[in-house]
């Protein structure tokens, strides 16, 4: 614990809060002041600890405000298990090495913000033990099935120049073929990715990738903008990891077209079924 200064302003007035608290730049910390703030206004916030200078937007936007960042974003980032493709890429690999039911029931705490990511991971994994051979069988004989609506959206993003991630707490060679479908390039793909000793056996996987653990999503973003410049990124995705990555994202678009998360449906300030509602957004 440590006692530090947050300085939380905008372009009118500048007020100083003294807190004590472990991370000043979690998210649930940030909330209780954006909650309390005009709806749509952008604040700055400093940290006396780092003296790290952030922007973030209000939490508390309208609807409208939303979608007209949407559609002037710089970048849109997609989770993809569950809103890119309808299924969890690790369940269905559980399922393809006969242990689905104990690994279903973990990918669901997970994704309900119940367990931290990486722990979750790291059980999951040990259960299934998948080797080299059986994640290209898989891809092979059960490849993942795109979402309804996304391969059009995602044409039409790319027809505006608006670049399109992929950030996954998948694994990479899994998702890398997704991209592949939607002519999404390898560099635009964060997830994790799997170890494998000579023979193929499973050794593990990289515990270094942002996305192996809670909030690693939020450190892509955070990279993303810091590399290019984007001045808006929206993240969309189905589960706590996504929504926890807003901020640094300035917008989060929940999705529930595959499975509904409770949690994300009840905070999400814009909920979706449908890839459908984002088209007609960008067609307006």
């Amino acid at each position: 614990m440590f006692i530090s200064s947050l300085f939380l302003g905008s372009s009118r007035s500048w007020s100083t809060y003294r807190v004590i608290h472990k991370d000043i730049c979690s998210q649930n910390f940030m909330l209780p002041f954006l909650s309390r703030v005009r709806a749509g206004r952008e604040f700055i916030y400093w940290e006396f600890s780092t003296g790290e200078t952030r922007k973030v937007l209000s939490r508390m936007v309208s609807h409208s405000e939303l979608r007209n960042l949407f559609c002037s974003a710089d970048a849109i980032c997609f989770d993809v298990d569950s809103t890119v493709i309808r299924e969890e890429g690790i369940d269905e690999l559980a399922k393809f090495c006969g242990v689905e039911d104990a690994v279903s029931e973990m990918t669901r705490r997970a994704m309900g913000g119940a367990v931290p990511f990486k722990t979750a991971l790291t059980e999951r994994l040990a259960l299934i033990q998948p080797s080299r051979e059986q994640v290209q069988r898989l891809l092979a004989e059960h490849p993942p099935h795109l979402t309804p609506g996304i391969r059009e959206l995602v044409s039409r993003l790319q027809e505006r120049n608006v670049q399109v991630f992929l950030i996954s707490g998948g694994f990479r060679s899994i998702v890398e073929h997704v991209a592949s479908k939607l002519s999404i390039p390898a560099a635009n793909v964060f997830a994790n990715r799997l170890k494998f000793y000579f023979n193929g056996e499973y050794a593990g996987f990289d515990e270094m990738q942002p996305t192996a653990e809670s909030g690693g999503k939020g450190k892509v973003i955070k990279l993303l903008k810091e590399k290019f410049h984007f001045k808006k990124i929206v993240m969309i995705g189905d589960g706590a990891t996504d929504m926890e990555a807003c901020p640094p994202a300035d917008a989060f678009i929940g999705f529930g077209g595959n499975v509904i998360r409770q949690q994300v449906k009840d905070n999400a300030k814009w909920y979706i079924t449908d890839f459908v509602e984002l088209l007609r957004e960008l067609e307006e």
